[in-house]
């Protein structure tokens, strides 16, 4: 199954940290988008991660019903089904839930996980993320050993967050945050470490300047120096088995040199969403413009059904969407590195 195991799972992070490459972890909202990652994964030769966001389960549940649970669970049972017919691995993970959701999202979710598990059936989920960066660190490490202790016990690996990574993405606005709470300090790491240490596996999004959104040149002040100084903090007191796999939030727009410096630092996964929505939206406006009188009925004309037919400008959305998560594993590294086959 092209799902990845629990097992799986851990590999392929392990593989990643070993070889100095990193997952593109595309946020996806429904099935045109889970082929496109689909696509793109499988043109490389690369594994990679899926995931959704509060949001995405929303719109995937329906205008009617907007229940991002049941959305999430609908998306991720489709990519089980899609991804037999590929000879990757994906991992399948949700992104941001903040603490006030974490009843309400996270732990169904886990619970889903736990059903299948008791039915005899393999995880739902891979991994999931809490970001609890709002909080003070210590309110923020005591939910996450909570979270994590219950991720654990189905063998599910829990994302954290300390900092924050600014922008504005799905409804979460860090726009205005205090520049200081952009970067997350060598201290911050060795308490992250010694808080969650022992009680499951984990990835940590530390944050560098890091932001959502896409902005000009020059508008973002990245420093990946700061997950090297975080990382030898926590490896010089605890050794180098203390060493992170560390997460790269607001990969978008960030240019390719300072993408493969946080590799040498521990980045194992790079989430993308705003790249991959121009992607999609791109080609899509170009089909618009370009056929104006055909997917429209001007002036009493009858258009062209093979215009509106919305199969002839989502192919092409697909496409530039895995088009980009092609050049994303390239730019990571993870390109013909797929373990498929060969765990």
């Amino acid at each position: 199954m092209p799902v990845a195991t629990p097992q799986q799972y851990a590999q392929m992070l392990d593989a990643a940290q070993q070889g100095g490459y990193a997952y593109p972890a595309i946020n996806v909202t429904s099935i045109v988008t889970i082929n496109a990652a689909l696509k793109a994964f499988a043109d490389a030769g690369s594994d990679g991660i899926i995931q959704f966001s509060t949001g995405a389960g929303e719109f995937a549940s329906g205008l009617n019903v907007k229940d991002a649970v049941h959305g999430v669970i609908v998306l991720a049972e489709a990519v089980h089904r899609l991804a037999e017919k590929y000879d990757i691995l994906v991992g399948l993970h949700t992104d941001h839930c903040q603490p006030k959701k974490v009843d309400s999202f996270l732990k169904p979710l886990i619970a889903a996980t736990a059903a299948r598990r008791a039915a005899g059936q393999g995880n739902l989920f891979n991994s999931h993320m809490f970001d609890g960066s709002e909080l003070p660190l210590d309110q923020n490490m005591q939910i996450s050993r909570e979270l994590l202790t219950l991720c654990a016990e189905n063998e599910i690996v829990l994302e954290v967050e300390a900092g924050v990574v600014g922008g504005e993405e799905d409804g979460i606005d860090h726009s205005d945050v205090a520049n200081d709470k952009l970067y997350t300090t060598p201290e911050d790491m060795v308490a992250v470490y010694e808080a969650l240490n022992g009680l499951g596996r984990f990835m940590f999004a530390a944050t560098f300047g890091n932001v959502h959104g896409h902005y000009k040149p020059g508008a973002v002040k990245l420093k990946p120096e700061i997950l090297r100084e975080g990382q030898k903090a926590v490896t010089d007191k605890y050794g180098a088995e203390a060493e992170f796999d560390l997460v790269f939030h607001g990969g978008s727009g960030t240019p390719a040199a300072q993408l493969q410096e946080t590799l040498d630092y521990g980045v194992i996964k790079m989430n993308i969403d705003t790249d991959t929505q121009y992607a999609f939206t791109r080609p899509v406006a170009d089909f618009m413009l370009k056929h104006y009188d055909e997917v429209l009925m001007v002036d009493g004309e009858i258009g062209n059904k093979k215009a509106y037919d919305p199969r002839a400008y989502l192919k092409l959305g697909e496409a530039g969407v895995a088009a980009r998560m092609h050049r994303a594993c390239n730019e990571l590294q993870s390109t013909g590195k797929s373990i498929f086959g060969k765990v």
